[in-house]
């Protein structure tokens, strides 16, 4: 138990140091226009470790002009609190703030239980901005529990564009000049990743394995109780240094010798739920056959080989796939758009984008289409989905390449993958 002087302490503490963010250069984020600072529902901004969403939260705040309280459960002196302790945290805040109606909870999932004082104070009409690492422990217990009082805003890593933003890259001017810029940055940006933090650290193996070790033993072997930690963390290790990838769980199953494909399935979900991976599911007008063979993604390039022994080289046409789809990812997020791939027995599309059940748009991805056999593939794939959906929007994302192709009756705009970025507008 932590007695109420020393909770005023450390939440004395967490108040000065948020204060003193005022200083900062901050980049700001689409998804802080869809944080509701005057909502009756609890505002949960869910996503990987270390991907900014307690300062996309903070400038949602600072942008309302409104005053609220803040704590940081992940500050590790606030590691011993019990769920019976919240209500004298919330006694100390107004202590220490005064009066307010915001209320701002950085990482709560910390505390066991914690989704009953959430609700409590969210009956007494507080405003309510929430931050965690693990989207079942979120969504799944505030759906249950605050009877879908709740409105969920999920957060990657930095998208190119952000990236740009904060090196102060040029992202509008058409010159020479500032086309060799953006396209330095996106190759730095592809090597580099999109955590906020790598953009001011030299030593970026050492933050990425630090990162990796806490998911994998905060956020899920605490969580879920894992028995045989060496051997899920090894499947884990092993799914980054392959993905992308389409997974079989059998076949999981029998390489790591788990008693049953259910334990492959169930680790596969863990890693999803805290956003260490993400999963895209086969294309299909049958739901058994979405279930099946989902095609995973490591959440940042940097967690493709900024590890101990991943022992992967620079592996450029996966990097650039892994990028595409986590700014897809965020796109469909935000436009509520689905994607899938799409596979059968003469060839693969890497991306076919929906709106509910009609296909908008098909996506194949290669780094270098110069040559003709890796040429052929892709527009194969492309005209595979054409052919399976309809869709006559076709998209070949390269490196550099720019252009459009015309065959079989199908036009496809050839593009790199840099400028398709930037016109996301991410």
């Amino acid at each position: 138990m932590i007695d109420k002087r020393t909770l005023e302490f450390i939440l004395t503490d967490q108040q000065e140091e948020i204060e003193g963010r005022t200083d900062e250069t901050l980049c700001h984020r689409k998804e802080e226009l869809f944080v509701d600072v005057k909502s009756s529902q609890a505002q949960v901004v869910i996503g990987v470790r270390r991907s900014g969403k307690s300062t996309l939260c903070y400038q949602a705040l600072q942008r309302q002009g409104v005053k609220y309280a803040y704590v940081d459960f992940d500050d590790e002196r606030l590691t011993n609190l019990q769920a019976e302790q919240l209500n004298d945290v919330l006694e100390t805040l107004y202590k220490i703030y005064g009066d307010f109606q915001h209320l701002f909870l950085d990482e709560i999932q910390n505390v066991e239980g914690w989704h009953l004082f959430v609700n409590r104070i969210l009956r007494k009409k507080m405003h309510v901005i929430i931050t965690g690492s693990n989207a079942k422990l979120l969504s799944g217990e505030l759906a249950t529990h605050l009877s879908g009082r709740n409105k969920e805003i999920v957060l990657y890593p930095f998208s190119f564009k952000e990236f740009c933003l904060l090196k102060e890259v040029d992202i509008e001017r058409r010159t020479t000049k500032a086309e060799a810029f953006r396209r330095a940055a996106f190759d730095e940006y592809m090597k580099q990743g999109g955590f906020p933090e790598l953009l001011s650290i030299e030593d970026n193996k050492s933050y990425v394995r630090t990162l990796v070790e806490n998911i994998l033993k905060r956020d899920i072997e605490q969580r879920y109780k894992i028995s045989y930690k060496a051997t899920f963390e090894q499947l884990a290790h092993h799914l980054l240094n392959v993905s992308p990838a389409i997974i079989v769980t059998t076949d999981l199953a029998n390489l790591f010798h788990f008693k049953s494909e259910h334990t492959a399935k169930n680790y596969i979900n863990y890693l999803k739920q805290a956003y260490m991976l993400i999963g895209v599911q086969k294309y299909s007008q049958k739901s058994k056959q979405r279930a099946v063979q989902e095609k995973i993604y490591a959440v940042d390039v940097a967690m493709m080989d900024q590890r101990e022994n991943a022992f992967a080289g620079e592996n450029l046409g996966h990097r650039l796939e892994t990028t595409v789809a986590i700014h897809l990812m965020r796109k469909c997020k935000m436009e509520g758009l689905d994607i899938y791939y799409l596979n059968d027995r003469s060839g693969e599309c890497d991306f076919v984008v929906c709106k509910g059940n009609q296909v908008v748009q098909a996506i194949q991805v290669s780094y270098d289409i110069s040559a003709e056999k890796t040429r052929k593939r892709e527009i194969n794939g492309l005209l595979l989905a054409a052919r399976h959906t309809n869709c006559k929007n076709l998209l070949l994302l390269t490196d550099h390449e720019t252009g459009e192709i015309e065959q079989d009756g199908q036009r496809m705009m050839v593009q790199p993958v840099y400028e398709w970025c930037l016109e996301l507008g991410l």
